[in-house]
């Protein structure tokens, strides 16, 4: 058997991912509920509230997988709104934080906010649908804390370098990007939310 090389690895998973997705980005009708709506729309020019575990309802929501975004979703206005208000919440003075998921504001759909420390000026970039498709062998530990896990840290084990594949939130094509170091824990971490895990659950140490 032939050696698969990494990018041979992005590149039958990103075809499998394609399976799934692409059947409902076909699907015109949006599928955001009156209920996410109205949660966006509340107070649109401030930052969200972060559900925590601390609330024994935010925990059970938090516990629970997040729906695929389709593409008619994130042509609708309130796809803009809800990215705008993370953005706010992760950079709350009070509160900042290097990425944010959109269950951590309540809303179960596949949507994370990372800030990519490996770029010029560390922005802030959204991910829709965004899968890790390469996990590397090489790992290291390393000390993390979470918004929706006030006054906590822990020691988690995580790969080096991962592969993300993840819908363009314009067009809606397939991409992939190649990451490491701190914005490659950010990702593991980040899309971690998205299928009801937290880092508590991975960490070794916690304090």
């Amino acid at each position: 058997m032939k050696k698969i090389t990494l990018k041979g690895i992005a590149f039958l998973a990103t075809i499998l991912i394609m399976t799934t997705i692409g059947t409902q980005s076909c699907n015109n009708s949006t599928s955001w509920t009156s209920d996410e709506e109205a949660l966006i729309n509340d107070a649109p020019d401030t930052k969200m509230r972060l559900w925590t575990i601390d609330n024994p309802e935010d925990s059970v929501f938090l516990r629970q997988s997040c729906q695929l975004l389709t593409q008619a979703d994130v042509q609708h206005p309130v796809f803009q709104l809800l990215k705008e208000r993370m953005l706010l919440t992760v950079t709350d003075p009070e509160n900042e934080g290097v990425g944010i998921a959109a269950p951590q504001v309540g809303i179960g759909r596949q949507l994370v906010a990372v800030q990519r420390f490996d770029k010029p000026g560390q922005p802030f970039e959204f991910y829709v649908n965004p899968r890790l498709t390469y996990l590397s062998d090489e790992k290291q530990k390393g000390w993390e804390g979470c918004l929706s896990v006030p006054n906590q840290r822990g020691e988690v084990l995580r790969s080096k370098q991962v592969v993300v594949t993840f819908n363009h939130p314009t067009t809606f094509e397939l991409q992939c990007d190649t990451v490491e170091g701190f914005t490659a824990i950010i990702f593991q971490h980040e899309t971690d939310h998205l299928s009801g895990t937290l880092y508590i659950d991975k960490a070794e140490t916690l304090k």
